[in-house]
């Protein structure tokens, strides 16, 4: 369990933008390895810090819970780890690697990227080589969250591979299209909020259920 003790053979998932006591219940049920909660205000699945900390309370050890921020102020960011119990910081916005690595303070953190054409992969790796995870995601307007896949075939094979224990794979997953994403790329884990919704910021748990199955049989057909 956990979003990013890798073992091959066994994608972990992450559903995120979960923001009621019924949708963190259903993503446990089902499986899940990580919950996302989004402190991004302008965000249809942001939560406040007070409702984040009483929805982890529902979490079983072993299941993380990730803090997405976007470009959050020292005070915004103190606000949140002084009530909700995060084990594992999103970063998704423009911070640098010090922004990163003073903000964690010491947690494990993820650099989220996103993905447009001729992306430089080796050196945001390399610019973010302190950061437990990269989390890519398509590039589209605003900061996550629109449903749309990015072309996986502009990764280079060289870098996922020498990365994959540490890439986190999102940006327009859903039950149709992650089972070929996993057989492609076999990231350490996925990452879905809006493939597993029946309008923005409303998650359906037989989708996420769906979704995480779909992640298991994917890990299934790639076993030798």
């Amino acid at each position: 369990m956990g979003l990013l003790n890798y073992s091959a053979g066994r994608t972990r998932v992450k559903i995120c933008g979960l923001k009621t006591p019924a949708d963190i219940d259903a993503a446990v049920a089902a499986g899940v390895d990580a919950v996302g909660f989004v402190f991004y205000p302008p965000s249809p699945r942001a939560v406040t810090p007070n409702i984040a900390a009483s929805l982890i309370t529902r979490l079983p050890a072993g299941v993380d819970a990730v803090g997405l921020v976007v470009n959050a102020s020292d005070a915004q960011f103190e606000a949140i780890r002084a009530v909700a119990p995060i084990t594992l910081w999103q970063f998704h916005g423009d911070e640098t690697p010090e922004d990163c690595q003073r903000l964690a303070a010491g947690q494990p953190w993820i650099k989220a990227a996103r993905i447009g054409a001729q992306f430089p992969f080796e050196d945001f790796s390399l610019q973010y080589g302190q950061a437990n995870a990269f989390l890519l995601d398509a590039l589209v307007e605003g900061y996550g969250g629109g449903g749309v896949p990015f072309d996986w075939q502009g990764i280079p094979q060289a870098w996922i591979s020498a990365n994959a224990p540490q890439v986190v794979l999102s940006g327009g997953l859903n039950v149709h299209n992650v089972g070929e994403a996993i057989a492609r790329l076999h990231p350490c884990a996925v990452d879905v909020s809006s493939g597993v919704e029946i309008s923005k910021g409303v998650k359906d748990h037989a989708l996420m259920k769906q979704f995480i199955q779909a992640v298991r049989a994917a890990d299934a057909n790639a076993s030798p």
